[in-house]
Parts: C-alpha cells; structure tokens; sequence
C-alpha cells in the first residue's frame, strides 16, 4: 500500500466488529491510517493486538487483521473509542475522547457484552475522565458490563512487552469465564 493511499484513509470510520451478548468487546483508541484504508483492526504490522490475543488464550491461533471477523465465533469483538481515523492518537482532541466515550457507552448498553476491555489507559481515563484509573478491571460499570483497562498493544507502547501484555490479557480472559483456547 502506498503512503497516499494510506493518507486518503485519513478520517474514514471502520466498521465494527461486534454483535449483541459478546463476552468481551475490545475496544480500541482509534482506528489508524492502514486500518481504515484496509477495513481491517489493529492492521499495522508492529501491533502487537493480534499476536497478544492468541498468547493470552484468546483465540487458538494468531488470527491475521483480514480474519477479525471469526472473532465473533469466540464471543469477542472489537470496537473503537473514536471513529475517526489519524495516522496518530494524539491527533485526536480530548473532546473526540469524551465524546468517543459517550458513543461507547451508548454502544455497550444496546449490545451488552460481559465486558468492555478498553486497549490504552489513557484513552480510557479521557473518554470516561477516570484520570486516577489503572490497568486491570475498573470501579465502573455501564448497564451490567464490567471494564477492563488493558495496555495499549501498539508497538510505540515500550513499557509492555508481547509477554506481558499476554500475562493482563489472561487476566481478563480468565475473569471473562473463557478457557484457554
């Protein structure tokens, strides 16, 4: 892909990948410029989302970005805080934050998952203005879904590695009720 077909991606909206009574829709910060030109979640070759997924027993196997739809076999998800794709997060403004966070929550009232597991503390902690939240499952609830602050996955996220990241991912898988693939 070239970069001006990635740039013309800029401000495209991806669809989400979700149904009603998931057990845990994942949710994004944003979707970047590769994800949106290709439909496809968490694209980038550096991230680090597909790859943590299978290592945390998530799913049997390393499903590629093209294969998100077969995580709705497994009762999972995946949605984002903000619509709008940039090449970067911090393109985005704190308001987009906030009101990303109003649309989620709309959103998991309608679908109901078992739980929402937001990828990036930060984008958690300006959508829902919980500045003192940590990584792990949140005080928080909307409706009956309970919330888990999971690491950002992107590969610019160096204080994680793929192992650790695996290590909080089981965390929630295993409070999801969800055996090891």
């Amino acid at each position: 892909m070239t970069p001006e077909e990635r740039e013309a991606a800029r401000d495209r909206v991806l669809s989400d990948v979700a149904a009603g009574g998931l057990r845990v829709l994942f949710c994004g910060i944003n979707p970047g410029l590769l994800s949106a030109a290709t439909g496809h979640h968490f694209a980038r070759p550096g991230n680090r989302f597909w790859p943590v997924l299978h290592l945390s027993g998530f799913t049997p196997r390393r499903l590629r970005p093209a294969e998100q739809d077969e995580l709705l076999t497994y009762g999972l998800g995946i949605t984002n805080v903000a619509a709008r794709a940039t090449a970067r997060a911090d393109e985005l403004s704190a308001e987009e934050f906030r009101e990303g966070g109003r649309i989620l929550a709309a959103k998991v009232e309608r679908l109901r998952p078992t739980w929402l597991a937001v990828v990036g503390i930060t984008a958690y902690r300006t959508a829902f203005d919980e500045r003192r939240a940590v990584i792990g499952p949140q005080e928080r609830t909307i409706g009956g879904t309970r919330i888990w602050a999971l690491p950002n996955p992107s590969g610019l996220n160096a204080h994680w590695t793929a192992a650790t990241m695996a290590e909080e991912f089981g965390r929630l898988r295993a409070a999801a009720g969800l055996p090891a693939a």
